[in-house]
């Protein structure tokens, strides 16, 4: 069976070519102008959820990349501090030292007891160090200082045993702060108390020089602790470069799904122009004359 093509048959399929052309001449318009290879979803739905994806991973980039920031400052602040009070308890234990000359004077050991009190104050202001306003060494403690110190007992410590952790990477956290009892002690085992025992036994005329191994020990612990954050700052460093990895390769992804070339645009405008321009020609000739044409 032969199927009838009547005129309004050929002029309708000729409508339905030229708004299409028509349609792809302005979307490509639209590229061109915006260098956006989607403007609306409807310009190509898979690509615009694949845009979407890509941009919900440069989301979670960027607050990794915070996030990296963020404890790269906790922990650059805590080896400034753990630095501090490393030179602290060497400065400590050198005093100590020449306090054990036997032929110091009194005054010479008072002026040395009153330096080992001047050193108490330094180690805690160090021991007290602060980032955006929270204590380095109190862990998630909201105590206004992380060791405070009681004219009854003492420097106190008011940390807690949790740590302050920062995600710097899908399934990777980092600890950003440290553990302020492990590194200074706590009670009469800390270095706070074994400076004022040192002070007390210049101050009572006894050789101070006993207390040099538990000077060692404080000592260790600090430097112990500054190790660990070391190692912690090199690792927020390597995700930070790893982080400036995955951002420049999600950068480039997204644009390989969203922008468009702009020579490649204009030549395809160009293209699509010639293609409307001969469409329409071709049309004109080929629709066939209609009922007014002959009555002209």
């Amino acid at each position: 069976m032969i199927s009838r093509v009547t005129n309004r048959t050929m002029m309708m399929s000729a409508e339905r070519n030229l708004a299409s052309n028509k349609a792809r001449l302005a979307q490509l318009q639209d590229q061109a102008s915006s260098l956006k290879a989607i403007n609306v979803p409807s310009d190509d739905p898979t690509g615009t959820a694949n845009a979407l994806g890509v941009r919900a991973q440069q989301a979670a980039n960027a607050q990794y990349s915070r996030n990296i920031d963020n404890g790269n400052g906790w922990l650059s602040t805590l080896d400034s501090a753990l630095s501090g009070a490393t030179t602290t308890m060497r400065q400590v234990r050198d005093l100590t030292i020449q306090a054990s000359n036997g032929s110091l004077t009194p005054a010479a050991k008072e002026a040395i007891a009153s330096q080992l009190d001047t050193l108490k104050q330094q180690l805690l202001s160090q021991a007290n160090t602060t980032f955006m306003g929270r204590n380095v060494f109190a862990g998630n403690s909201s105590a206004g200082a992380a060791f405070s110190n009681d004219p009854a007992s003492g420097v106190v410590y008011n940390g807690t045993s949790s740590s302050v952790d920062r995600r710097v990477a899908d399934g990777v956290s980092v600890r950003v702060d440290a553990d302020g009892a492990a590194t200074f002690g706590t009670g009469t085992n800390s270095a706070f108390a074994l400076i004022d025992t040192i002070a007390s036994d210049l101050r009572a005329g006894s050789d101070p020089s006993a207390n040099l191994a538990a000077i060692d020990t404080s000592l260790n612990a600090i430097i112990t602790q500054r190790t660990d954050v070391g190692g912690r700052l090199a690792q927020i460093q390597k995700a930070q470069d790893a982080n400036m990895t995955q951002k420049n390769a999600l950068e480039a992804q997204r644009s390989g799904i969203e922008d468009v070339d702009l020579s490649k645009a204009v030549l395809d405008l160009q293209l699509q122009q010639t293609n409307y321009q001969a469409a329409l020609a071709i049309t004109a000739k080929v629709l066939p004359q209609s009922l007014m044409d002959f009555l002209r």
